[in-house]
């Protein structure tokens, strides 16, 4: 029983780990800081490459079928809807250290803004003719699916720190 009794309860002051021993839990395995900004970054560049690359491959295409009225359809097809798809992250990624209130109104908003220029501009394209109609309504469908799509796989695919 004295045995007992000389062995601390506690461990000592001596016997904790100090922080530089215990594993970063914020940092990935490819070595990058984890933050909640993360899965945004990649949606961003994942969504920008995706619109990249819809845009090459509509270029060739209605370049070959409809000229250069094709061209400028499918350029202010992209611009419209890769535009409007990348500028709500952006917003996400500008309000990502406020509040989720302030968050929630400055993305209603923005949406609000996006729709009136929007209307804007195709107002103002409605009744000119150096563009195929075709070619940007097309575009402009494309562009938001392909940016929904790849930015939602960039946020799933992104591995961060759940605690």
């Amino acid at each position: 029983m004295s045995e007992q009794n000389n062995t601390p309860s506690r461990p000592s002051a001596g016997d904790r780990p100090v922080p530089a021993d215990l594993p970063d839990v914020n940092v990935s395995e490819d070595g990058d800081v984890a933050d909640h900004r993360r899965p945004l970054l990649r949606a961003a560049k994942w969504g920008a490459v995706a619109i990249v690359v819809l845009t090459v491959l509509s270029l060739a295409l209605w370049g070959n079928f409809r000229g250069t009225e094709g061209l400028w359809g499918v350029l202010i097809g992209a611009a419209i809807g890769g535009g409007f798809i990348l500028a709500t992250v952006g917003v996400v990624l500008l309000t990502s250290n406020t509040s989720p209130q302030t968050t929630v109104v400055v993305m209603l908003g923005t949406w609000l803004i996006k729709i009136i220029v929007v209307l804007g501009i195709l107002l103002v394209l409605r009744s000119m003719d150096f563009f195929d109609h075709t070619a940007m309504g097309v575009t402009v469908l494309l562009a938001l699916i392909v940016g929904l799509v790849s930015e939602t796989i960039g946020v799933i695919t992104t591995r961060v720190t759940n605690i």
